[in-house]
């Protein structure tokens, strides 16, 4: 129907980062010590909720703070982090408190089980975003990093290589199938364990069956978050006219024209209320031109 404004039901915070985020407030509102209260990095992609957080308290570090927080508390963004930070917290008498992801805490006990094993720990994922630079923590040295199929083809381990495969959580699912059977046809002994989360099918599955209905598809989430940029690219092979914003402020009226449809979905990281705002917003608008 035109002038429809459609919502994809998976937007917005899946299981991991919501309850990463309620660690961090429940810690904030549960704390009666001296010790203050960190988080390591951004506890998730969203800088409304980042700075929220530190406003109540919660400050972002990074391995280089470690020292200056000695004897605080410390959560563990819903990302993970490598083993050594673990490490590093516990000589420095830092109360750590785990928000990893247990979809992500999942793939470090794969990583170091099979890397024990002897086997080359192959991660399909982009190697600077923090999840994967948490998993290669885990993986031990041999691990490999491989983004995109080009990657995949220049890949080139010793025939005799034994290696498992693994996807950073929010990996596109049609991407991993092709690198898989780019890796498969080299010949190695491979075990291939599919580690993209169900949320993030469901969300790429979604987004893109709303994104076929649209003429405008809009797609919500802070520019740092690797899902959203994801979903943004699946939205955007379906509908020419796919926008990525952040919040309400970056709507203008070419995003609303009248007697068009309009979809929204929204990355893993972005809060109910900003979605909430866009899609009311742009019901009012559509309404008031018809």
């Amino acid at each position: 129907m035109k002038g429809e404004v459609i919502l994809a039901k998976s937007a917005g915070f899946c299981f991991g980062v919501r309850r990463a985020v309620d660690t961090v407030y429940e810690q904030i509102r549960s704390n009666d010590s001296d010790r203050k209260i960190y988080t390591f990095g951004p506890i998730i992609h969203n800088t409304e909720v980042v700075n929220d957080l530190k406003d109540k308290g919660a400050e972002p570090v990074e391995e280089a703070d470690l020292e200056r927080i000695r004897g605080q508390i410390l959560i563990i963004r819903s990302h993970g982090v490598s083993r050594r930070i673990y490490e590093k917290a516990r000589a420095l008498d830092i109360r750590v408190v785990d928000a990893t992801c247990p979809f992500v805490k999942k793939i470090h006990e794969i990583a170091d089980e099979e890397s024990t094993r002897g086997r080359i720990l192959v991660i399909i994922g982009d190697a600077a975003h923090p999840e994967v630079q948490g998993i290669l923590g885990w993986a031990g040295e041999d691990a490999v990093v491989i983004r995109d199929e080009e990657e995949a083809m220049a890949l080139n381990l010793e025939k005799s290589a034994r290696i498992t495969v693994v996807a950073q959580t929010t990996f596109n699912s049609n991407k991993f199938n092709n690198i898989v059977e780019i890796i498969n046809k080299k010949g190695y002994d491979i075990r291939v364990i599919n580690t993209i989360c169900n949320a993030t099918r469901v969300r790429q599955k979604e987004a893109s069956s709303v994104a076929k209905q649209v003429d405008t598809m809009l797609v919500i989430g802070d520019r740092h978050s690797s899902n959203t940029q994801k979903l943004f690219d699946i939205c955007k092979a379906y509908c020419k006219d796919t926008y990525y914003i952040q919040t309400v402020k970056d709507l203008n009226e070419q995003n609303l024209q009248s007697g068009i449809r309009v979809g929204i979905t929204a990355g893993a990281s972005t809060p109910n209320n900003i979605i909430q705002e866009v899609f009311l917003t742009c019901q009012k608008k559509k309404i008031s031109n018809r």
